[in-house]
């Protein structure tokens, strides 16, 4: 018990504490004690490799497979239950809007999912996607499929 907790902790994945200052920072009144706790927040976020907003709405914690390696989530995000978010997902803002992503959603690896959009409850969003546009519910998204572009021959005359 001892030695898999020692285990997970120094991999980066133990972010019990982290989720424990992220939701007792969403329950205080006082400013100094929020910045305070704000301040933690980003400074474990960093210490595993990743940054979630203040102001991200999170509702439940979300399944991180690899830890906060390389997620980032913007604080005017909004991300439902029983998600699974993947290693170096970017859910980004423009505008000052961010997506609403809805429940047992999967966000893939490398993924990139920003602007003042819907994702529907039950989508997968494939490795590598770049989605900028509203998704129904129980759909999949998946990026471009690779091509390889031939170079024109050299003329040799």
């Amino acid at each position: 018990m001892l030695r898999n907790r020692m285990i997970e902790y120094s991999k980066g994945d133990n972010l019990c504490c982290y989720w424990s200052l992220f939701r007792r920072r969403e329950r205080t009144k006082n400013k100094l004690i929020k910045d305070l706790l704000t301040f933690l927040c980003n400074r474990s976020a960093h210490r595993h490799g990743g940054y979630i907003g203040n102001g991200a709405k999170i509702a439940g914690i979300p399944s991180l497979p690899h830890g906060l390696h390389g997620v980032y989530i913007s604080r005017y995000a909004s991300i439902g239950l029983n998600c699974w978010i993947y290693q170096n997902v970017t859910i980004g803002e423009v505008e000052r809007r961010a997506p609403h992503i809805g429940d047992n959603c999967l966000i893939g690896a490398g993924a990139t999912v920003v602007g003042n959009i819907q994702i529907g409850d039950n989508v997968k969003i494939g490795a590598g996607a770049v989605v900028s546009f509203d998704v129904p519910d129980n759909c999949t998204v998946v990026s471009q499929p690779p091509r390889v572009i031939e170079r024109e021959k050299e003329n040799a005359g």
